[in-house]
Formats: structure tokens, sequence, C-alpha cells
């Protein structure tokens, strides 16, 4: 039980790494900007007020470690997810990893930056608020794909 507990952690963890890669792809070969984890970190600061929907979480006050915080948080929900994906899919699936469990598990997990994230940071529901939504929905959809992908893979690599 435990060792199939520090295998989800680490699945998370691989997945979430991969993520960020991908992230540091997109900014150096299509200029995409990178995820700002600072403003994360702000809005999981401002959480402990009970303050989770901001008009402009730019326009809250800023945190000393907001940029640790968010970078925490961020590998924090990854390894929640990896640990999700492990008790759902069983010690089976750990076993031989397949694919669609975690692709699943990685498309659900958009839910939660378009109806918790997004709306709590200003940009509305699903980037509603935001210029550009459908690109933003777009590129969530990929990401998260590859987050899926880093589930799987990592899954296989520590099997």
């Amino acid at each position: 039980m435990f060792d199939h507990f520090w295998r989800a952690v680490a699945i998370g963890i691989g997945a979430t790494a991969l993520m960020d890669l991908w992230a540091i792809f997109l900014n150096m070969v299509f200029a995409q900007p990178r995820p700002n984890w600072g403003l994360v970190g702000r809005w999981v600061w401002h959480l402990r007020d009970g303050k989770v929907f901001h008009d402009d979480i730019g326009e809250a006050a800023p945190y000393a470690h907001e940029s640790a915080l968010g970078w925490a948080f961020h590998y924090f929900v990854g390894i929640v997810y990896g640990i999700i994906l492990a008790v759902l899919a069983g010690a089976a699936w750990l076993a031989a990893p397949t694919f669609l469990p975690a692709f699943i598990l990685g498309i659900v997990t958009v839910g939660a930056g378009w109806f918790l994230l997004a709306p709590g940071m200003g940009a509305g529901w699903a980037a509603s608020k935001r210029p550009n939504p459908m690109q933003i929905r777009a590129l969530n959809l990929v990401s998260h794909t590859v987050f899926a992908l880093g589930l799987f893979g990592t899954a296989l690599l520590i099997r």
C-alpha cells in the first residue's frame, strides 16, 4: 500500500514536470507566455481569508512568497491527481498502465482550471473574460493531454 502511494506521488510529479516542459516548449517555439504561478500563489494566499473569486487577481494584495507558493500548489495539485488516478485505476493499473484512464483524468482536470481557478483569478468561467477564450481553452485541453501522457509515461517508467 505504501509503495502504491509513493508511486502515485511520483506519477503526479512526473506528469506535472512534463506539463511544465511543454509550457517551456510553447514559449520557446511559439512565444506563448508561460503560466504565471506567482499569481496562482497570490490566489492561494487569499483563500485563507475565504476569498475564492476575484475580479482581477493582479489587483489583489501581493504576498511576498507568492511565486514559491504558486509553484508548490501547482505540484501539490499534480500529486493529488496522481493519487486520484492510482486510487481510481487501482493496483492492476499501476502494474500494467494503459493510456485511457490517464487521458480521462487529464481531460477531467481541465474542469478545475475552467470552473475554479480561472473564475477565481478573474478570467471568468473557462476564460470567458479573456480576449482569446477559445485559444486558451484549446491550449488547456492540449496541455492537460500532455499531463495525461505524463501520468501514463511516468507510470510506465516506474511500474
